[in-house]
């Protein structure tokens, strides 16, 4: 569950969210595992609030994660030997109706560093299994009522 890893800005790497103190956050580098702070004035995002634009809607971050996780069986992806044009037409693949226009080829290669980095860091659960339980009873839902 990538709920409690964070990205913040101006610091390399992603970071578990370990503890919460006065105006700061505890949080511990996926790289080495050293606990610093971040404070108030830093700015954090939780992975789990991050989506990618598609032509029809948003998807999360998370689901991005478990489609190159399923493409690549969970193995890391090296996409720093790759041109630009590569990486897009690579991430396609995954995820084909990204929006071409609002999503940079920056933007990508952050999406697969940082899913190397979760997977070197032993993290292999981007969604959590509840709600994962709960879109797929509300899935049924739906075929259920456009069956009646």
């Amino acid at each position: 569950m990538i709920k409690n890893i964070l990205s913040i800005s101006g610091r390399p790497g992603l970071f578990k969210l370990v503890n919460r103190g006065k105006n700061m956050l505890i949080v511990e580098s996926l790289l080495n595992g050293k606990r610093i702070p971040a404070y108030a004035h830093d700015k954090v995002v939780s992975l789990g609030d991050i989506s990618i634009y598609t032509e029809d809607d948003d998807i999360p971050l998370a689901d991005v994660f478990e489609s190159i996780k399923e493409k690549y069986e969970g193995k890391e992806v090296d996409v720093k030997k790759l041109d630009d044009a590569d990486v897009r037409a690579l991430f396609a693949e995954i995820l084909p109706d990204f929006d071409q226009d609002r999503v940079y080829t920056n933007d990508i290669r952050k999406v697969f560093a940082w899913y190397n980095q979760l997977i070197a860091a032993g993290v292999t659960e981007f969604k959590d299994k509840e709600i994962e339980e709960d879109q797929a009873a509300e899935a049924a839902e739906k075929a259920d009522e456009a069956e009646s």
